[in-house]
């Protein structure tokens, strides 16, 4: 029968497994964190880790103990990127092949790097679900092992590693917040750190748009969400996984949500603040952090650690995102301005813009909007600006100087 739990004498055994294999991630201070939320917060680096994320940590410690007869059979995984780089690397290194089912629209980096590391890549589907049932299907039929993303006890004590090593480097911390999915990291990581220092509170973070955990929690079992929309598709799980459920019950202190507009701000804070690219998916605890602002420090005791769970974003979806977050934080303000049609009107305007030192990004001349009159033009402006203030001081100087201005 399966083990239905880890302990910490699980996760210690699993550091022996991959001590030769992996080496500690980086831990970062931020001072900007630190300076937003009124206590001092570090950054545990999980997408400089092997493959990106902290995948890898379970993916090779359950992938170690297969017998030679399993390892002869091959693995075979199903995953939108993290949980197959993962897998793949981890074949790679124990000399299993492995076949990875992933769906239709992942990321076109995420798929090459999974092949790149080794890996047959098979795309079906558009849903992780549907991904699933194929891998499924293709252990039932051909004898290799499935190799679930978070739903083992050998995956969950391989994510836990994850927090020795945070109680190593920040010997002091007192809450650690986790990006949660399927809950195999969350629930490692309490398992390792409850075993140690009880008195270590661990918060998990779902993306709202994916948040199968606060229902599941409530109802006392796992239960699927009926559908999900969200960019973090690292932790777009629609329901908790069994192993995880009973750790993250028992062990874990708090289960939050947060926006995609949170999300958004969270990856470009790290790119701008911090120096570091993460996707999505792995800035959940950052943007529960940023959300909360000086309102932490009734929430929590510092210091504070802050899991970056994954680096693996599509650099199209990077510039999507942080033309959002950009977007979100008053940088770019869109406008349309309607002037008289006639000669000088534009550079009235971009004079003004200029004396309030806007960058001006885009300009399209608009002549067939139906309230207009005759001799009007609507002109739509997208401008970068310093921020919310700077951009409500730009609408005033327009307004100011007798323009009619609507939201772009």
């Amino acid at each position: 029968m399966q083990q239905t739990t880890v302990t910490l004498a699980d996760v210690l055994a699993a550091r022996e497994v991959l001590a030769d294999v992996l080496t500690p991630t980086p831990m970062e201070f931020s001072q900007a964190l630190t300076d937003r939320i009124g206590m001092p917060v570090h950054l545990k680096c999980e997408n400089l880790q092997r493959a990106g994320s902290f995948k890898m940590r379970g993916a090779y410690t359950r992938m170690s103990r297969l017998t030679e007869d399993e390892k002869s059979r091959g693995v075979v995984a199903a995953s939108a990127g993290n949980h197959a780089q993962g897998v793949a690397l981890a074949a790679r290194l124990l000399g299993i092949d492995a076949a990875v089912y992933m769906p239709f629209g992942a990321s076109m980096p995420k798929l090459a790097a999974t092949k790149g590391y080794g890996a047959t890549v098979i795309q079906v589907g558009t849903t992780i679900d549907d991904c699933i049932r194929a891998a499924q299907q293709h252990a039932q039929d051909t004898g290799a092992v499935f190799i679930p993303p978070f739903d083992h006890p050998d995956i969950v004590a391989g994510q836990g590693t994850c927090g020795l090593e945070i109680l190593d480097q920040v010997p002091d911390v007192r809450t650690i917040v986790v990006c949660t999915g399927g809950g195999g990291l969350v629930a490692g990581i309490a398992a390792a750190v409850k075993g140690l220092r009880p008195d270590v509170r661990v918060v998990a973070v779902q993306a709202e748009q994916a948040a199968a955990w606060p229902a599941s929690l409530e109802a006392g079992h796992p239960v699927a969400l009926a559908s999900m929309s969200t960019m973090a598709d690292g932790i777009a799980v629609g329901r908790p996984g069994d192993v995880p459920f009973g750790l993250v019950a028992e062990l874990v202190d708090g289960m939050e949500t947060v926006s995609e507009a949170a999300l958004a701000r969270s990856v470009l804070f790290l790119v701008e603040r911090a120096k570091l690219v993460v996707e999505p998916a792995g800035a959940a605890a950052t943007a529960h952090l940023m959300e909360l602002g000086r309102e932490a420090e009734n929430r929590y005791e510092g210091p504070v650690v802050a899991v970056l769970s994954g680096g693996n974003i599509d650099p199209v979806l990077l510039l999507r995102i942080l033309r959002q977050g950009l977007t979100v934080a008053g940088r770019y303000l869109q406008l349309r301005v309607r002037v008289p049609d006639r000669p000088g009107s534009l550079s009235g305007v971009l004079a003004l813009l200029a004396e309030m030192r806007c960058n001006v990004l885009e300009v399209q001349h608009h002549r067939r909007v139906p309230d207009l009159t005759v001799d009007e033009v609507a002109i739509s402006l997208t401008l970068e600006t310093m921020g919310h203030e700077h951009a409500a001081e730009v609408r005033q100087a327009l307004l100011g100087q007798g323009y009619r201005v609507d939201q772009s």
